[in-house]
């Protein structure tokens, strides 16, 4: 008897210990996971620069998860995000942006399909209008006079 009560007061320790070792885990926990969404939200502004493709929070690459322990990092210094962003931009240039900067030439890189776009709509109204002559839609229409 003073075996097994022996046993259950070691076991009520190990599960004192336990629970205290996971509730003191918790913040922790709660700081990574806030900390591991910065990292995605970072990596995803940025091109992997072997896929090229893809972000660097979706490419599976060895890089991609060098460049995310990287941000992780720095993330923990206390860099902010843009600073971060930055560094990337400062060692790789502008081009591992996944969206161009909306300036300079890059507005050329925005403005383009608007421009392609109404092109095509020009292009197309004035088919149309070589298509169908005024004279033949007249000509297709009955006349409303009556005998």
């Amino acid at each position: 008897m003073a075996g097994t009560a022996r046993l259950a007061g070691l076991f009520a320790v190990i599960v004192l210990v336990a629970t205290c070792a996971a509730v003191a885990a918790i913040p922790a926990f709660a700081q990574s996971s806030g900390l591991d969404e910065q990292v995605r939200a970072i990596a995803s502004r940025l091109r992997c620069p072997v896929c090229q493709n893809e972000s660097v929070a979706d490419s599976p690459s060895e890089l991609a998860a060098q460049m995310r322990a990287l941000i992780r990092t720095k993330l923990e210094q206390g860099e902010s995000p843009e600073a971060i962003v930055a560094y990337f931009v400062s060692r790789y240039g502008e081009w591992i942006l996944l969206d161009p900067p909306r300036q300079g030439l890059g507005w050329i890189l925005w403005a383009a399909p608007v421009v392609v776009l109404l092109v095509a709509l020009a292009v197309a109204v004035a088919f149309i209008r070589r298509t169908v002559r005024p004279g033949e839609a007249a000509a297709e229409r009955p006349e409303s006079g009556g005998p």
